[in-house]
């Protein structure tokens, strides 16, 4: 059976899953947390790349500031949307203003930016909020 490369959400070890079209239950081999949690998780410079390179689901970043009206309008959004994909993509967010020198390592111009990895390659990335069929859109262009 083919398997894939998931990144617990709750301590970012690497788990090796068979590969399904839908999971009733998966847990860390690690920390037992369910692999199914789907609320994004806050990256960092510490475990950005881990996260990204790792990970054989697409990774839909966000990139984002409190202080942001359009941030703020899309995080439901986000958080929601993200409650569709479990294993099969990955929400971050990226908190550009607590992490100024990850906005600038990745060229973040204007938020919110949201940028899609896959197999650790950026795919696509789309400035400004986005509505609830719009970032679907953009999750399944990439599954």
């Amino acid at each position: 059976m083919e398997k894939i490369n998931i990144v617990c959400p709750h301590c970012f070890k690497i788990n090796a899953i068979p590969k399904k079209d839908s999971y009733a239950k998966a847990n860390c081999g690690s920390c037992k947390n369910s692999l199914l949690d789907t609320d994004p998780i806050e990256l960092d410079e510490s475990n950005f790349d881990h996260v990204i390179v790792n990970s054989d689901i697409p990774v839909i970043v966000d990139f984002w500031a409190p202080w942001c009206g359009p941030c703020k309008m899309m995080a439901p959004i986000f958080n929601d949307v993200a409650k569709k994909y479990p294993l099969k993509a990955l929400f971050v967010k990226v908190n550009t203003e607590a992490l100024p020198n990850m906005g600038t390592r990745f060229g973040i111009r204007s938020i919110p930016t949201l940028v899609v990895y896959k197999n650790g390659v950026e795919k696509q990335r789309v400035s400004g909020a986005l509505d609830p069929l719009r970032l679907s859109n953009l999750v399944n262009e990439s599954l």
